[in-house]
């Protein structure tokens, strides 16, 4: 997901991948040998990284992955998505009576590590559960802050910053999971500790399709046994908490555009399931595809096309990057992922993969489904490499 407290520092609106990719690069790893005497310090602080089985929710697509961690002493479990697209730790408890899904709900009193932090608040996101936009605010959480341990994989991090969910909007009530962790590009609360103890401060993700499943997260580390070949590292483009990358331009079936051949800046969000782009960009793309590709007022921001010309449509998108080396490569979005299902409204009438959202351009689930990401926030770059 995409919170609007994060689109404040990126977009200031909101107020409180036909060329192939080059040949494959190595990427050759140099170790130093520590002094005499702090190798055994140095060896007492390594922490070995983790892996955190995903599961997919899946409503005709991939919507959201998310897995297990638990809060509090002694450990109550509850479920989250692991969210590129925000920073911070919130999930249901017992004092939230909108919380109608059938989740794990956390309750604060029965933890004897729990410390409440008094201080309310609410947030509102941007991109939601689904591959609907965000209509009239309709996701917001309203928080109340606390600290307790929290355990990931086995690793556990102590007074934790986190926030109980007291109050949702019903468009949370679809969710599988209890909530929502934030892996930004800025380490904190569980990850932070994490990395203090001696953790790498890098993380991988193995978000596969849920025809393939077996998804993965590995924290503190990259399962080498997820992909061929090798990653394709890419400098972070900004110095936020926000996982963006610079892009030089797209093309649609190996066609571009003036408009589309720009450069322009993409969030990279695990949380969301599909891609956001301005209106010109979105309509742009779309016309390359097909010119029967049109929006539905029935969803403002949506498009969509007859169903049954969704087979016969190429669709292949090449989102251009460059490497650390200053060499181009492409991230694709293969023509399987243009439909997300039919419209609520109109069975026969598919919605299409991206949504217009003026002043934000950002790719999810539809991409990264198709290549392990590594983000590493040690050295503020994101690695791909194809599954």
């Amino acid at each position: 997901m995409f919170s609007f407290s994060w689109f404040l520092l990126v977009a200031s609106l909101y107020t409180s991948i036909t060329s192939a990719c080059p040949e494959p690069q190595k990427i050759t790893l140099q170790s130093r040998v520590a002094p005499h005497g702090q190798a055994n310090s140095l060896k007492r602080r390594q922490i070995s990284p983790t892996n955190v089985p995903l599961a997919d929710f899946f409503k005709g697509t991939d919507l959201q992955w998310f897995g297990n961690i638990s809060v509090g002493t002694p450990p109550q479990e509850i479920s989250v998505v692991f969210d590129t697209g925000s920073s911070s730790l919130e999930f249901a408890s017992t004092l939230c009576n909108s919380c109608t899904n059938p989740v794990p709900k956390f309750d604060s009193s029965k933890s004897s590590t729990f410390v409440d932090g008094g201080r309310t608040s609410s947030i509102s996101f941007a991109t939601g559960v689904g591959v609907d936009p965000v209509i009239n605010n309709d996701y917001v959480l309203r928080l109340r802050s606390g600290t307790d341990t929290v355990t990931v994989g086995g690793l556990t991090s102590r007074n934790v910053a986190l926030n109980l969910i007291t109050d949702q909007t019903p468009a949370f009530n679809i969710d599988p999971f209890s909530g929502i962790q934030g892996m930004g590009a800025r380490a904190q609360g569980f990850f932070a500790s994490l990395i203090n103890q001696g953790l790498p401060a890098l993380f991988g993700m193995f978000l596969t399709p849920n025809s393939i499943g077996n998804a993965e997260l590995t924290i503190g580390g990259i399962d080498e046994s997820k992909f061929d070949g090798d990653l394709v590292f890419a400098p972070q483009a900004g110095t936020g908490a926000t996982w963006e990358l610079r892009s030089p331009g797209i093309s649609v079936n190996g066609r571009t555009t003036s408009l589309l051949n720009t450069r322009r800046t993409i969030i990279f969000d695990s949380g969301t399931s599909n891609v956001l782009f301005s209106t010109d960009t979105a309509e742009a793309i779309y016309a390359l595809i097909s010119p029967d590709i049109k929006p539905n007022s029935a969803e403002p921001g949506t498009y969509g096309i007859a169903c049954s010309r969704i087979p016969s449509l190429p669709a292949k998108i090449d989102i251009a990057f460059t490497d650390v080396n200053g060499r181009a490569f492409n991230l694709t979005i293969p023509s399987s992922e243009l439909s997300v299902g039919p419209f609520a409204n109109n069975p026969s009438l598919c919605q299409t993969l991206i949504n217009a959202f003026d002043g934000l351009e950002l790719v999810g689930g539809s991409l990264l489904k198709h290549y392990y990401s590594v983000w590493d926030v040690g050295n503020q770059r994101m690695g791909f490499a194809p599954i």
